[in-house]
């Protein structure tokens, strides 16, 4: 009797239970659910019949199921409580004891603790199987801590059990297992009918004397081929099923969720060589084919627990979910409390068609429960659930199944208000989209470039909670390697930030279920659930038919018509519908005409016809609307056809028919079986050879697509059975045999694409050294199954790797090396063997973008050069090694050969079309033209090169730019856009626009083919009808394309830096009505700058124009050497439009260039002073405490600024105590003048408190010397009255007295102190220049601070420095040194550049040794980096971070944050701070960083005004920020700005890069130690940045953008205030004379005493003047000014006005040179608190502060 017939006999009901006998549980509860089913089964194997003694029994090597599952409640005959509904018995006593049958006491509390700690019934079972089996607790320990897990008392358990004598008590006093068998030794015999004491056994015995397939370890001596050879072996034969010794019981994992027959099981042994088929198989052979057909699997019997799971035992959320549903089926309520009620990591393997869609279902409503609010909801559904917090992504292995879970699931959750996305193939989803959606359907492939990227579609990844893989057996497959990195992706983010990602696998049956779920990271006792054939809902018969003759050959074609004839006739005739399925459209009509022929030639087609069906005629009618002839003729026959390439009307039509059966045969593609739940009874593969374009050849029907065929086989609901029939050829009927039931162990093919992954790791910064590639190999199923294979993966591994090194650390070491050489030569990573280090390329970051293989790139690095032309591109192109697969065939030769000698093909096509690579050429060529192909495979392989041409093309112009290639570029630009637009760059741009009609294109080529789209928006509507020979309506068409037809406009100016430094300023302007059905959101153009030559760029930008976009400025930096070039040339360029492209020339013949700057002042090697040479004891104590030595650029300038009245500009290195030399001026005036009144001077009103404090901390109080901030107006009346006071204001508040005041204010003065004049805008120069007209005639001390100038010369000039008393010091001239060092990006300013710069961000802070302060560009950024480093962190397994004290102790101090998100960064010793901050959190933040409890400290670009501490390192996360602005307003506070104005990327002020350079020192003291600056930036912002930070910072005027009135307001009214009232002059006329316009004197008089006349002299191009006519340039920006207000009146006189501008000119000239003016009557007014002012400088000083005596004829200019 078999095993299973005497395990029946045992738990069988008793012969004499009546009818009334009916399972219940304990409580009562009715556990009839089942019982149908349960009665079917035993009657099914109740009574099998008995094997005969000679023949030997075997058992399954999967696992059998456990005695334990046939038991019913109270049938135990062991002495035991009964057990609860959930498996357990109801707690004793504490303490209670009972006798066992030996005997002996067990403590029962241990037994009740564990009933109690383990619920469930079959997991208690699986650990006293655990425990009685024969394995020492060492073996047996790590599985009791699975199973019995780590909360509770789990730990506690584990070590009472494992004491001595616990573990075999436990086991007695259960009553689970026999206690004399449980001892039982593994390989001992066992009589039959014995229950065996392992509860999952494996038998492995042999018959006869059958050798066993093992690799001799001694013959590894042998040869490489050896090796491989028998490895090979080892993977194609069986293995034994009996081994030579007899029976051979090996004990198996005992899994409570593992559900198996044994009609299943046995199908995965083998006998005697020959393949083991399931009962009942028969195998019959014919002279045409041989037919092999494996029965329905044996339904495995239903254990106690379980029960259907009712629709309305579900949560309310979970209800609406499933409409229609009353219960669960089986195995989905085995599932559902796994899926809905943890979050454990599942896998389930479950045939086709069970039902595993709805698991995926109920993991996502696991999730939406998690992010239901518990506030009231608005909406219908009566849940609030917060769609922001998750993204669920659903990965499906085709396009058509995509589409298919996208409309099942939205439709199933539209009542909640979930969106369901499909993101496959070249879709792409905005910002706004991937907001709204919160399920994402993907493909493997596609996940895997979105998950590439950090942001944008990238950004998904963060916020994902569920990852659903469907079909996780495709790991067998070449794609398998795609599934291995986005698991290994996901797995490593869940553990580096330590969120919640749940993942979910779906599959086939699989043998090797434990590897995958182990790969999955899922918990075998409480995740992995594996369901056999049985499972499915409807019992399948599969029929494998290997058709005799030569593959492909005319007899092997005829025996496949004829027995798929004869199958389907056989199905006919019994009254069932039958699909057959082919592989390519044209077969769908070839196969269902054959079919219909040979029907009536056997006279058998009326049983195919339906006329009897009640609405055949009514389908007639319908069908007769359709224009496809071949789908009318073959309706008639009872046949249909559905493909791809049908209507979707008529596959509509087609697919109703065959519902209501009024079609018996339909004849359709695979993309029916994935893309329409559309059941036959009978399903047939015709035919196992498919067209893979990506291969280039015929290939095996994939083993996915055969399971979703079979799966539409059955009719769920209408019949209990369905037959599937798979029709091969005969050499390939054994492959399917073995695939298909689940024979073989999924591998991994991820060695292969290795190498290309790691590189797409590398560049996602997840990976940077050799050591973390190994650990990311460790994630992936390769991994797994090197384990448990070792040889199959390694070539000559030794034997005993594995015991040697568990982990496969040397292996893994050594694939990771190897896969790095091979990026490294192909120049994708640069790999630093020394340090074990890889850092990313561009060609590497590229190829990872667009998912280029390595071997692609190698072959673009050998034939790519900066001089090609569009053959060369297209010949470089079609080599790239994704088209190795197309292969030339020689029915396509002369349609090939056709298409090149067209018009159709206009290049050269190197390699003809003989070559593959040509071929490749002729079908890229072909597709642009749109030319019609006639053969299937050729259509298949041009929409094939097509698609991946794209984005090959697109790789290859981002190379280009990256190595600044012009001509490449602009080739490759229009290329890539001919590929996308099917169209030629030399045919009309207008033929793009898709609202043109034909007959409109048509004439448009024909006559208007060279007239230009800018003529057409000029015309009229006529004149554009006429020109095309057509009416107005079509003209009218034709104006309307080119008014929307996006181009841009360009205009540049000239701004040298310094005498080699050019900055081009680029105003690009949209010159096209937007139209948003054309242009989308965005117009994206390429500007750049090129050589003369168009061989090279030397900078270039992407820009982005938006419907608001009015105007865009870039700004270009370029070094021009000694030799500038004669000319540049400004390209701009469409990334979307054929014909949208311009060049313009821009000459340099008259550029002037500034002189070289004359030597810095040296840094003499003097002695520090002590702060004792102030020689004041007060002055001594008030600044021992903050310095007490004064550093070398003090010490070098402290006997000017102390010891003499002499004007001082110090332009010194930021933060090296240039305040202390303005302070020491500022003592040193009230040592000789003690009632002496200074003004400070700072350029913002932020600094002027901060100043104020500062002095006041400083000035000795016994001197009562009053420091007072002068904010307002109205402050500036306190100083009229009193002295001995240092007022501190800001040039805004100066500016706004009028002149009067302004006047008898600056006269009081005894010192003016400007700082930071660096910083110099129009107000500040306007200021400054007020001060001077009063200070130089009195002879008032100026004493200038800024930071370090890259040309001091002309601002000392204007401040009337002398050349002793100028101190211009280098950047590099300080006492505590500042390291620069600089990283570059070419990634675009985005938060995928800040993702990018987070690792080496990290390893900067890491090497840090005091406090490191970090810039990035807004607040939200400051955030997202602060939650990035704690991310890195535990990337990085560093608990603590950046923590400078115990995280014990840290954790009291934040509890009390406002802003939550600042807990888990502070725990981490990372801070932020952010404008509109709670005050305390604020605080907070600031004394932690101070105290060194934090060391990082991330800040927004603008706190680099603010921030009040230091650090000794300095962090700049990109130099580039998001600005918003009207492009043509320059007003600074504009209220929501962000609603109207435009966004623009900004490069970051040079006066804030020094700024921020100045907190990488903690002091100015020379004896700080030095500082470390780090700047991530774009690559072009390199040498600007390197130059700013170590040359020292250009300054020129801002006055002419006043002038031209484009700068603030404040400015105007204060430029307006020191001009003196005057009337605009009248009009000239004939009649009267002409009066000059005295307003226009006034300014120029007023420019005389500007910096700006300083500049335009030595640098006129910066303010586009002409060298030797800056009289005539300025003349024309003081017209500017008065632009509005020119005259009184009317009636222009142009001679007039020429007459003025000359005078006007005139006084320009004077002001340039800085003559004063001759003829001027005067009046000097003596102040009487100083000298009479020399009478050399009288003139000056009365012509400005004169009374007004001055004639009105003079021009006169009042402070």
């Amino acid at each position: 009797m078999p095993l299973s017939n005497y395990v029946d006999s045992l738990f069988g009901e008793p012969a004499d239970a009546g009818p009334s006998a009916r399972p219940t549980s304990s409580t009562g509860e009715d556990l009839g659910e089942w019982q149908a089913f349960i009665d079917q089964w035993e009657a099914e194997h109740h009574g099998e019949q008995e094997t005969s003694d000679e023949d030997e029994p075997y058992f399954p090597s999967t696992p059998w199921p456990s005695v334990l599952d046939h038991l019913k409640v109270g049938e135990s005959s062991t002495a035991q409580a009964p057990l609860s509904p959930h498996g357990t018995s109801p707690p004793l006593p504490s303490g209670a004891v009972s006798p066992s049958p030996n005997g002996l006491d067990v403590d029962l509390s241990l037994l009740d603790r564990l009933r109690i700690h383990l619920p469930v019934s079959s997991t208690f079972s699986s650990l006293i199987g655990l425990l009685s089996s024969s394995r020492s607790n060492e073996e047996i320990q790590s599985e009791l801590v699975e199973i019995l897990g780590f909360e509770g008392e789990g730990l506690q358990l584990v070590e009472e059990l494992l004491r001595p004598g616990a573990r075999d008590r436990v086991v007695q006093e259960s009553g689970l297992v026999n206690g004399k068998g449980s001892k039982k030794a593994s390989g001992t015999s066992t009589p039959r009918g014995q229950y065996l004491p392992s509860a999952r056994l494996t038998v492995n015995a042999a018959k006869g004397k059958e050798k066993k397939h093992k690799i001799d370890l001694a013959d590894m001596i042998g040869s490489s081929d050896d090796i491989a050879r028998r490895i090979q072996e080892q993977l194609e034969r069986p293995k034994a099923m009996f081994s030579e010794g007899g029976p051979r019981i090996v004990e198996q994992e005992v899994l409570p969720h593992v559900y198996t027959s044994a009609a299943s099981t046995s199908a995965s042994m083998s006998m005697g060589g020959r393949f083991a088929m399931p009962s009942g198989t028969i195998r019959d052979m014919y002279d045409t084919f041989e037919e092999v057909t494996i029965p329905p699997s044996k339904p495995v019997p239903p254990r106690i627990s379980e029960r259907p799971v009712r629709i309305t035992e579900l949560p309310p959320l979970a209800r609406g979910c499933f409409p229609k549903y009353v219960t669960l089926n089986r195995m989905q309520s085995i599932v559902q409390p796994t899926a809905m009620n943890t979050n454990e990591n599942m896998l389930v393997c479950a045939p086709t068609g069970a039902g595993k869609t709805d698991v995926a279902l109920m993991s996502i409503i696991r999730v939406l429960q998690h992010h239901v609010r518990s506030t009231p909801s608005t909406h219908p559904s009566g849940f609030d659930i917060d769609r922001d917090a998750f993204k669920v992504i659903y990965v499906a292995p085709m396009k058509a199944l995509a589409a298919e879970i996208t409309r099942k699931f939205g439709k199933r959750l539209a009542w909640l208000g979930i969106k369901v996305r499909e993101l496959t193939g070249d879709m792409q989803l905005t910002k706004q989209e991937i907001a709204e959606t919160q399920i994402i359907i993907t493909t493997p492939e596609k996940w895997d470039v979105v998950t590439r990227k950090p942001t944008g579609e990238g950004e998904l990844a963060s916020k994902v909670k569920l990852l659903i893989i469907d079909e996780v057996h495709l790991l067998n497959e070449e794609r398998g390697a795609v599934i291995e990195t986005i698991v290994a992706r996901t797995l490593r983010q869940v553990e580096s930030s330590q969120s919640l990602i749940r993942i979910v696998g779906l599959s086939a049956t699989l043998p090797n279920y434990i590897d995958v779920s182990d790969f999955l990271r899922v918990n075998r006792y409480t995740g992995l659930f594996f369901f056999d054939a049985s499972f499915r809902p409807v019992p399948l018969e599969q029929h494998f038919i290997g058709v005799a003759g030569k593959p492909r050959s005319q007899a092997s074609l005829r025996n496949m018509d004829k027995v798929v004839f004869d199958k389907v006739a056989e199905l006919v005739q019994e009254g069932h519908q039958v699909m057959v399925f082919v592989h390519a459209r044209k077969e769908t009509v070839k196969s269902a005409t054959k079919l219909k022929e040979m029907a009536l030639e056997e006279g058998m087609s009326t049983f195919f016809e339906t006329r009897e069906h009640p609405r055949f005629e009514f389908y007639r009618r319908e069908i007769s609307t359709s224009r496809n002839r071949e789908m009318k003729e073959l309706f008639d026959s009872g046949f249909g056809i559905h493909h791809a390439g049908m209507l979707r009307s008529d596959r509509n039509m087609m697919e109703k028919m065959f519902e209501d059966q009024a079609i018996k045969v339909l004849c359709c593609t695979s993309t029916l079986a994935w893309g329409v739940n559309l059941p036959a009874h009978a399903v047939i593969i015709k035919g196992t050879q498919v067209y893979d374009s990506s291969r280039g050849a015929f290939m095996d029907l994939s083993v996915l697509d055969v399971l979703q065929i079979f799966g539409r086989a059955g009719r769920p609901g209408y019949e209990t059975s369905g037959v599937g029939y798979i029709c091969t050829t005969q050499d390939k009927l054994e492959h399917y045999l073995y695939t298909i039931m689940a024979q073989h162990p999924i591998e991994s093919k991820f060695i292969p694409g290795m190498v290309d992954s790691l590189n797409a790791e590398v560049s996602l910064g997840t990976i940077t050294n050799v050591q973390e590639a190994i650990q990311w190999l460790g994630y992936t199923y390769l991994f797994v199954r090197m384990r448990k294979e070792p040889f199959i993966y390694g070539k000559c591994m030794p034997h005993d790797e594995l015991k040697d090194d568990p982990q496969l650390g040397n292996k893994r070491n050594e694939l990771i090396v190897q896969a790095a050489r091979q990026l490294s030569t192909a120049k994708m990573i640069r790999y630093d063997e020394v340090h074990n280090s890889f850092v990313i390329s561009d060609l590497g970051r590229i190829a990872a973008k667009y998912y280029l293989r390595h071997q692609t790139m190698e072959i673009f690095n050998e034939m790519f050069h900066p001089k090609m032309k569009n053959a060369d591109l297209f010949a470089m192109l079609s080599q790239a090694t994704e088209f190795d697969q197309i292969q030339v065939r020689e029915n396509e030769v002369d349609e090939l050969t056709a298409i090149l000698e067209s018009d159709h093909c206009p290049m050269e096509v190197k390699g003809g079309v003989t070559n593959k690579h040509g071929k490749v050429n002729i079908l890229l060529q072909a597709h642009i033209s749109k030319v019609f192909i006639e053969d299937f495979a050729l259509v298949s392989d041009a929409a094939y090169v097509a698609q991946n041409a794209a984005r090959i093309i697109r790789a290859l112009l981002e190379i280009a730019l990256s190595r600044n290639w012009a001509n490449d570029a602009i080739l490759l630009i229009d290329l890539s856009k001919a590929i996308e637009r099917r169209t030629w760059p030399y045919e009309h741009p207008l033929m793009q626009i898709p609202t043109l009609q034909k007959e409109t294109l048509y004439n448009l080529r024909r006559w208007a083919d060279d007239t230009e789209v800018h003529e057409f928006r000029d015309m009229d509507v006529k004149t554009a009808a006429d020109l095309i020979h057509m009416n107005e309506k079509h003209g009218a068409a034709i104006r309307d394309a080119a008014l929307m037809f996006p181009t841009v406009g360009i205009t540049h100016s000239l701004r040298p830096l310094s005498h080699d430094l050019l900055q081009i300023s680029v105003l690009v302007e949209p010159q096209f009505t937007w139209n948003a059905k054309l242009s989308g959101s965005i117009e994206p153009f390429y500007i750049w700058i090129q050589d003369a030559d168009g061989v090279y760029i030397l900078q270039w930008r992407n820009v982005l124009l938006r419907p608001t976009t009015t105007a865009v400025e870039i700004e270009f930096v370029i070094p021009l050497g000694d030799n500038p070039p004669a000319s540049l040339t400004i390209v701009s360029a469409s990334d979307k439009w054929l014909g949208s492209d311009e060049q313009r020339a821009l000459p340099l013949q008259d550029l002037v260039m500034p002189q070289p700057p004359p030597e810095s002042t040296p840094l003499l090697d003097t002695p520090f002073l002590h702060i004792s040479c102030l020689q004041d004891a007060q002055l001594e104590r008030a600044y021992r405490p903050f310095i007490t030595t004064l550093n070398a650029i003090q010490s070098q300038a402290f006997w000017t600024a102390y010891h003499t009245q002499n004007n001082v500009l110090l332009s010194a290195p930021v933060a090296t105590g240039k305040s202390f030399l303005g302070e020491v001026a500022i003592w040193h005036a009230f040592r000789h003048e003690p009632d002496a009144s200074v003004l400070v001077i700072v350029p913002s009103r932020r600094s002027v408190q901060e100043t104020a404090a500062r002095i006041r901390s400083v000035a000795p109080v016994d001197r009562k010397i009053a420091v007072l901030p002068f904010n307002k107006p109205s402050d500036f009346d306190k100083a009229s009255s009193s002295r001995r006071q240092v007022l501190v204001t800001s040039p805004s508040e100066l500016l706004q007295l009028d002149r009067a005041r302004a006047t008898a204010f600056l006269r009081q003065q005894s010192l003016f102190v400007l700082e930071d004049l660096h910083l110099l805008d129009e107000q500040y120069e306007l200021a400054v220049t007020g001060i001077l007209t009063v200070a130089k005639p009195a002879r008032t001390r100026v004493f200038g601070i800024a930071s370090s100038l890259n040309d001091p010369s002309d601002l000392a000039s204007w401040l009337c420095v002398d050349e002793a008393s100028r101190f211009a010091f280098y950047p590099s001239d300080r006492g505590t040194p500042i390291t620069l060092s600089l990283k570059t990006f070419t990634i675009p300013h985005s938060s995928t550049l800040l993702k990018a710069m987070i690792k080496p961000a990290y390893d900067i802070l890491k090497s840090s040794i005091g406090g490191a302060i970090i810039f990035v560009p807004s607040r939200s950024a400051a955030r997202s980096v602060a939650a990035d480093l704690v991310t890195q962190s535990g990337t990085e397994m560093d608990l603590n971070g950046f923590l400078g004290a115990p995280r014990a102790d840290v954790e009291p101090l934040v509890q009390r944050l406002r802003d939550q998100a600042l807990l888990e960064p502070l725990l981490h010793g990372i801070g932020y701070i952010v404008p509109g901050m709670a005050p305390h959190d604020l605080a907070l933040v600031l004394e932690l960083f101070a105290s060194g409890i934090i060391r990082a400290l991330i800040a927004p670009r603008e706190a680099c005004w603010t921030l009040p501490l230091r650090g000794q390192t300095v962090v700049l996360m990109g130099a580039q920020y998001l600005h918003f602005s009207d492009a043509h307003s320059h007003e600074l506070d504009r209220p929501n700005r962000a609603d109207r104005a435009d966004r623009q990327i900004v490069n970051y002020s040079r006066v804030e890069l020094v700024r921020m350079q100045g907190y990488a020192t903690i002091s100015a003291s020379p004896h700080a130690a030095s500082g470390r600056m780090f700047v991530m930036c774009q690559a072009e912002q390199q040498m600007i940045i390197t130059r700013v930070l170590n040359d020292g910072l250009p300054l020129e005027s801002s006055l002419p953008a006043l002038l031209s009135r484009k700068s603030s307001t404040p400015a105007q009214d204060a430029l307006a205030r020191m001009l003196k009232p005057r009337v605009a002059p009248p009009r000239p006329q004939i009649n009267r004379p002409i009066v000059p316009d005295l307003r226009k004197r006034d300014m120029m008089d007023l420019i005389a005493w500007t910096y700006l006349s300083k500049r335009i002299r030595s640098n006129p191009t910066y303010y586009d003047l002409t060298q030797d006519f800056e009289e005539e340039g300025l003349s024309r920006l003081v017209d500017k000014w008065f632009v509005n207000d020119e005259y009184t009146d009317p009636a222009p006189l142009e001679g007039a006005r020429r007459k003025d501008k000359s005078a006007a000119a005139a006084a320009a000239a004077a002001a340039i040179n800085g003559e004063a003016k001759e003829g001027a009557s005067t009046k000097t007014r003596d102040d009487g608190s100083r000298d009479n002012v020399a009478q050399g400088d009288a003139d000056v000083e009365m012509e400005v502060v004169g009374d007004a005596t001055i004639g009105e004829a003079d021009g006169e200019t009042m402070v």
